[in-house]
């Protein structure tokens, strides 16, 4: 089974990298499977990857949705 959450991009660097938040955690991630994503949208991120460029409204309620997730347990 896969998993990816949303991930807002707040900066991308050269090589196909970019720093992505959620949570108000920052991490690194590879953008290589969306070389178009501009800062400011968001992607899923699975294995350190951006796997999908996502709109804003897909994204929230993604998020709203994994939030449920992890206070249901």
């Amino acid at each position: 089974m896969c998993l990816a959450i949303p991930v807002k991009i707040v900066e991308i660097n050269e090589n196909k990298r970019a720093i992505g938040e959620i949570g108000g955690v920052e991490r690194e991630l590879d953008i290589t499977f969306v070389p178009d994503v501009k800062v400011g949208e968001y992607v899923f991120l699975h294995a350190g990857f951006a796997i999908q460029v996502l709109n804003e409204n897909e994204a929230k309620e993604s998020m709203k949705l994994w939030n449920e997730i992890l206070s249901a347990e």
